[in-house]
């Protein structure tokens, strides 16, 4: 594969400040700032960046639309998908598939930040989904 990396995945937002504290709080990670337009949270596999609303017209005007994502799922893995539903339970305002084991052999959660995007939590449980992810 040509030398490509995924190096992180950005979120367009009209509320930085909201999205990245969400985040901070769902992934235990602390923000890297470059400005108030701007911010990452930083994981052990990639990044996960927060971009305001305002800098999309330096990429192009109208590409890039906050609050209208309905393809795209943000997931993390975690040690125990039950407690963190148990720890962000009156944190997540739209919970869409409380903790289920799936056909695949990870534990899964459901649910959407402050700007209606999906964010998947899950645990593999199986051996097969453990051997997947080096578990």
């Amino acid at each position: 594969m040509r030398g490509v990396k995924l190096v992180s995945i950005r979120i367009i937002t009209a509320d930085v400040k909201l999205l990245v504290s969400f985040y901070e709080l769902v992934t235990g990670a602390e923000a890297v700032w470059a400005n108030e337009l701007f911010a990452e949270i930083p994981t052990a596999a990639g990044t996960l960046a927060i971009g305001s609303d305002k800098t999309v017209p330096i990429v192009g005007v109208g590409s890039a639309e906050p609050a209208a994502n309905r393809s795209m799922i943000v997931e993390f893995i975690v040690d125990d998908v039950d407690a963190e539903y148990e720890r962000l339970r009156g944190h997540v305002e739209e919970v869409v598939t409380e903790p289920t084991t799936m056909p695949w052999g990870n534990r899964a959660l459901l649910f959407r930040d402050p700007d209606g995007n999906l964010v998947n939590l899950f645990t593999p449980v199986t051996d097969q989904a453990r051997a997947k992810f080096g578990i």
